[in-house]
């Protein structure tokens, strides 16, 4: 049976993935497409993920071991181009953020939710981004 110390290094693991991810994405809608809109809602969303994560930041530092995590030694892909990129992270975020919504259950309902809403805002933010076309 996992302990509470494990839940939280997963916990720790995809809010970090996540929040990475965000920001990359958030780089993507300011800078590469200027739309103001999709901006703020990343930025939103990475900032809903932020005050989720303070309520219990000493227990996720507690439970971290990036020293010895597995995940150290994976090799990420190249990325062949913008869109390749962005595609990237927007799956990174969505999957980190079905991780928590499914983790935080284990906590109660409501942090489930605020998991779910920034999840469906990705797949939303990730049409709008992808269909604006800017990857040739």
């Amino acid at each position: 049976m996992a302990k509470r110390q494990d839940i939280y290094r997963v916990l720790d693991a995809n809010i970090n993935r996540a929040r990475e991810g965000l920001r990359v994405l958030e780089d993507v809608a300011r800078f590469i497409f200027n739309d103001r809109k999709t901006t703020q809602l990343l930025r939103s969303c990475r900032h809903d993920l932020d005050q989720s994560a303070r309520k219990i930041y000493p227990q996720l530092i507690a439970a971290r071991d990036s020293g010895d995590d597995l995940g150290r030694t994976f090799k990420e892909p190249k990325r062949k181009d913008l869109l390749g990129l962005t595609v990237a992270n927007f799956k990174r975020v969505e999957e980190a953020v079905r991780v928590l919504e499914e983790f935080a259950k284990l906590f109660g309902a409501r942090q489930g939710r605020i998991f779910k809403k920034i999840r469906f805002n990705m797949y939303q933010a990730e049409k709008i981004i992808v269909l604006k076309g800017k990857y040739k």
